[in-house]
């Protein structure tokens, strides 16, 4: 894989009551943000293992025990999530990528077709009809309205994003369809398919309200 000039993940500080909310019930408020530190750690794992000049995490929130050395820490700004996906490749030039921390299974395999740089722009789709990676190899060129605009978290999120790509007139190549952790079902598949990360260890020491 060659090397990327920024990786991003936009993630949210893991508090009670603001992570997770879908894991509520089975989980606890304090269980699910457990969850949602585990995912976004073995995320920024795999972000630590991907070649890229620049790591940074967009945060909302405060940045905690769970940060690894090597990645940069950058509020998001105010607005939806499209304005906050736009502002954050607005602060890149170069080959980016970006990703969420509801992906905990993501390897660096899984990220290599990024690093060959033969499209204008990846796209990784969700089970969900949302997409779990973005990617621009030039987004100092990208039109202003590339992201903003975009609905989110609507079952048509993904196709709007994607089509809005093509429109502009860039190359997509497509990453693997992955499933989000949103509900306690998606928590029980991403851990079966990555069983030797923190994600699934945190949910192998937690028993749902309804198992107690």
């Amino acid at each position: 894989m060659s090397t990327l000039t920024n990786l991003l993940v936009i993630a949210k500080e893991p508090l009670p009551g603001r992570v997770k909310t879908r894991l509520t019930p089975p989980y606890t408020p304090a269980e699910a943000a457990l969850v949602a530190e585990a995912a976004l750690a073995d995320t920024l794992r795999t972000v630590l293992a991907v070649p890229a000049r620049r790591r940074v995490l967009v945060l909302e929130g405060r940045p905690g025990p769970w940060l690894p050395p090597g990645i940069d820490v950058v509020p998001q700004c105010a607005g939806g999530l499209d304005e906050r996906l736009a502002a954050a490749f607005a602060g890149c030039t170069g080959p980016t990528l970006l990703v969420g921390m509801d992906t905990p299974q993501i390897t660096p395999e899984l990220l290599d077709p990024v690093g060959r740089f033969d499209r204008d722009a990846w796209f990784g789709p969700a089970d969900d009809g949302g997409f779990w990676a973005l990617g621009l190899a030039a987004p100092e060129c990208a039109p202003p309205d590339l992201i903003r605009g975009v609905p989110m978290s609507v079952p048509e999120t993904g196709a709007v994003q994607r089509r809005r790509l093509v429109d502009a007139g860039l190359s997509v190549r497509d990453l693997p369809r992955l499933r989000d952790v949103d509900s306690a079902s998606d928590a029980a598949y991403v851990a079966a398919l990555a069983p030797h990360g923190r994600f699934a260890a945190t949910l192998r020491r937690l028993t749902p309200v309804g198992a107690r």
